[in-house]
């Protein structure tokens, strides 16, 4: 009481107050309460069925080679694709509804960026990217062009390939835009990992675990490594170490491998994240003044609150990854094995998904014409989608999903290395109400981010300026004689 009067005022401690942060291992009952726990859980089981199913799926087909049988782990890894881009896209709207923050327009501005990056990619020959996907479009429109010719219509064919681009290149604006704080989120923790790390073996697999995108990337870069890989220059001769389909397996089981060690780099990326509680008390001992007893409570629990937040933002892209590459072997009629030339060739002529369908078989006199008619046209539908095409295009998916994963990571590993250390160094760090307030109408999303460093730089430089002029004046009118 004051004066008979109470104080409502928070209580207010030192900001340069020793205080020392416990840790304690948390639960499953602790989670139960988070932001999006029942989006990353949903994410997590349906994930691991689905997986199961495809390996089981996969087994089947191994043993009993069927050959007019649907492959149902297709629906099953389509359905996981589908729940992913439904979660990325949720989140992403979380950004989208900050009015004074500048996460909208970050979104926006890697949207347009991967939207312009698509379109250089595509034009550039197979030569260098050998996605197949000229290869697969051209087989597409002869494919369909007979189909629609059988069905009794005249076309030029389904769509041209300026707007056959033009939509790729527009979903390729989509996916670069949902993995863009993913790709942020990632280079901080990735700094702050191998910050708590001391074990040389563990920094290692940091490094290639960040590195894994650009790996993936590669393997599409015919020059780089195709080319080496396959006829590597031994002397004055190039011999061949492998076939077309052997590097075809090869990219497959890179591609597993590295998600398998992202996701075994999980917990440390996870644990990275929750010691940003830690790393913002010890900053706060380095400023002067008062700190309500509130906002030090709020400042170090926000970040346990967004911890699922952070997992989906790490297991999402890695899912949508894996399981583009699990539709790329299925559909794209790629194997898992390595054989010989001779066994291959049988192989892939006994392969339902490399073969041509069968063609549908006259219907009995008793039956109706319409059965007939729909059999002709499900017959029809499998020679226009043919492996051929599936190929070029998963392969051109995977490899762009990969290519943003890297574009954003290391464009958040420039910022948080260089940029955001540069402006805490020059004084220059936007104040903390900021932060709460962006926080708050961000749905409790945690966003620690701050997009105007460059604004911030040149401020300091521009009020460095002010000063030094100021001083000038200030000695050139001291030496005024009469003044």
């Amino acid at each position: 009481k004051y004066n008979g009067h109470i104080d409502n005022k928070p209580l207010t401690i030192p900001k340069d107050i020793d205080l020392q942060l416990e840790t304690k291992s948390i639960s499953e009952v602790d989670t139960l309460a988070l932001h999006y726990f029942p989006e990353f859980q949903w994410l997590v089981d349906f994930t691991v069925a689905a997986t199961i199913v495809y390996l089981i799926t996969e087994i089947y087909y191994s043993l009993a080679e069927p050959s007019s049988e649907m492959n149902i782990s297709v629906v099953w890894c389509l359905l996981v694709l589908a729940f992913v881009i439904k979660v990325l896209f949720s989140l992403t709207a979380h950004y989208f509804k900050v009015e004074e923050g500048g996460e909208r327009s970050l979104c926006i501005t890697f949207a347009f960026f991967f939207f312009v990056k698509a379109m250089a990619i595509l034009i550039v020959t197979e030569n260098y990217l050998e996605f197949g996907l000229e290869t697969g479009f051209a087989n597409f429109s002869e494919s369909a062009v007979q189909f629609l010719e059988n069905q009794g219509l005249e076309s030029q064919g389904p769509i041209s390939k300026l707007t056959f681009k033009l939509i790729l290149a527009l979903l390729c604006s989509l996916i670069g835009a949902f993995l863009t704080f993913p790709g942020l989120r990632l280079a901080q923790m990735h700094l702050d990992a191998l910050t708590l790390t001391t074990a040389k073996v563990t920094q290692t697999l940091l490094h290639i675990n960040f590195l894994a995108p650009l790996i993936m990337v590669l393997l599409w870069v015919k020059p780089i490594t195709k080319d080496y890989l396959m006829n590597p220059t031994l002397g004055k001769e190039s011999v061949p170490l492998m076939t077309e389909s052997t590097y075809d397996t090869l990219r497959l089981w890179v591609i597993l491998l590295l998600c398998a060690l992202r996701l075994a780099m999980m917990r440390h990326h996870l644990q990275a994240y929750l010691h940003l509680a830690q790393k913002g008390v010890s900053q706060m001992k380095k400023e002067a003044g008062r700190i309500s007893t509130v906002d030090l409570q709020k400042m170090v629990a926000r970040v346990f609150y967004y911890l699922c937040v952070i997992a989906l933002q790490y297991m999402a892209p890695l899912v949508m990854l894996l399981h583009t590459t699990l539709l790329l072997k299925t559909l794209g009629g790629h194997t898992w094995g390595v054989y010989p030339e001779e066994e291959l060739s049988c192989a892939l002529n006994s392969d339902p998904a490399l073969a041509a369908p069968p063609q549908p078989s006259p219907a009995p006199a008793q039956a109706p014409v319409s059965v007939a008619q729909l059999s002709m046209a499900l017959g029809g539908l499998r020679n226009v989608f043919t492996p051929l095409l599936f190929r070029g295009l998963l392969s051109f998916l995977t490899w762009w999903i990969a290519a943003c994963l890297f574009s954003t990571s290391l464009f958040g590993l420039f910022y948080h290395q260089y940029l955001m250390a540069g402006a805490l160094r020059s004084g220059g760090r936007r104040k903390e109400h900021r932060f709460k307030q962006t926080d708050r109408r961000a749905g409790g999303l945690g966003l620690y981010w701050t997009t105007n460093a460059w604004g911030k730089l040149w401020r300091t430089a521009r009020a460095s300026v002010w000063r030094e002029t100021g001083r000038a004046r200030t000695r050139q009118v001291a030496a005024t004689p009469g003044r």
